[in-house]
């Protein structure tokens, strides 16, 4: 009788594509399942016991009908549900009307007029603590013409692979002007990072003086601050900040969700960055930004006439910052330990007269790719 069995090298290896197939279906089915549970925990229900019981009920039911029910037809059932939610997930609107924390209570927006811009909704607290503050919105211009460099943050609560960036842009005739993408919490929210993923919190570009968006991180809450001098040109400093411009207006005029993988601070940078002329690959400290300063040294876009060990080092910036306190020198204050890099000084070309009776008006909008 011939032997009709495949050979045994063969049974083993079609067994374990087969326990392979079996596991990526459940580890994909798992995924989806947590997605649409976590989704409708953070939805728009009014009530927390609400979103609670609707969430409990839904992975319930996924797993009698995945797993458990022996009818053919609960899987389908199982897909309809799941379209429901995620077509509800994707209908909830942002807002701009919610009771926001004062940090965040204002989004700023900008006006030009030929070479000068007009900054409103600039804060400018005066902080005592990190929780006790005067609040304070101001106006602010600059001049484009003496717009010399980009400045760029790294701060962390804890040391390690995530934190926080921003920038600063740098002008000859007039202190620094930071920008920072941050989530817009309300009254009684902090961030929390799975949550940011389920739109749990908008976006705001805060536009601030150094000694509060800085100094309120380094003085009042306790996080490592390092500082960098970017190695860009006036041209280049120039289209990223139009870019900021642009997109601080959309803001204005609608509003986002944040979301801590494709619409947060260290992405957006980048993203930015490639719209004002960078070159380069994606890197996986564009995640793990807690690495992005090591990215910029090995990539050549700061100083790399010192090791990159010296160089974070000499940026560190939280004791200059603690001795400069509130005091209006404090961005001359936290640089003056920086490794010394001349910048090129702007020559601005003559400005044009204002027309007094013609209004300044907003920057018109523009996609951020």
């Amino acid at each position: 009788m011939v032997n009709m069995q495949p050979p045994p090298k063969r049974r083993i290896f079609g067994t374990l594509l087969r326990w392979l197939g079996r596991g990526l279906r459940a580890l994909v089915l798992a995924l989806v399942v947590t997605w649409g549970t976590l989704a409708i925990y953070f939805s728009n229900l009014p009530w927390p016991y609400l979103r609670l019981a609707a969430a409990a009920a839904f992975a319930a039911f996924a797993v009698w009908a995945l797993w458990i029910s022996s009818n053919r037809y609960m899987p389908r059932a199982f897909a309809g549900v799941f379209l429901a939610v995620v077509t509800w997930w994707i209908l909830i609107p942002p807002s701009h009307d919610r009771n926001w924390r004062p940090e965040v209570a204002v989004m700023p927006r900008a006006y030009i007029d030929g070479d000068r811009v007009r900054f409103t909704g600039v804060r400018d607290f005066d902080y005592r603590s990190r929780h006790d503050f005067t609040v304070r919105y101001v106006e602010r211009e600059v001049d484009l013409s003496h717009l010399i460099g980009v400045d760029f943050y790294v701060s962390y609560w804890s040391e390690g692979p995530v934190g926080h960036t921003f920038v600063s842009f740098v002008f000859d005739n007039a202190p620094p002007l930071a920008m920072s993408i941050e989530t817009r919490p309300e009254v009684g929210e902090s961030f929390a990072p799975v949550s940011s993923l389920f739109k749990q919190f908008e976006l705001i570009y805060v536009v601030g003086e150094e000694r509060d968006v800085v100094g309120v991180r380094t003085n009042h809450r306790g996080e490592t601050t390092y500082l960098y001098r970017l190695n860009t040109s006036p041209a280049n400093a120039r289209r990223l900040f139009e870019i900021y411009v642009q997109r601080i207006n959309e803001l204005a005029d609608k509003p986002e969700f944040y979301h801590l993988l494709s619409n947060s601070c260290t992405i957006n940078i980048i993203r930015y960055a490639n719209a004002a002329g960078r070159t380069g690959r994606f890197d996986i400290r564009h995640l793990l930004n807690g690495f992005f300063d090591s990215y910029l040294f090995h990539s050549g876009r700061i100083d790399t006439t010192l090791s990159f060990e010296e160089l974070r080092s000499r940026s560190l910036i939280n004791p200059a910052a603690r001795q400069a306190g509130e005091g209006p020198d404090f961005s001359e204050r936290i640089r003056a330990l920086l490794p010394t890099r001349l910048r090129v000084t702007a020559n601005p070309a003559p400005a044009a007269p204002a027309d007094a009776t013609e209004p300044v008006k907003p920057m018109s909008n523009a996609q951020d790719q």
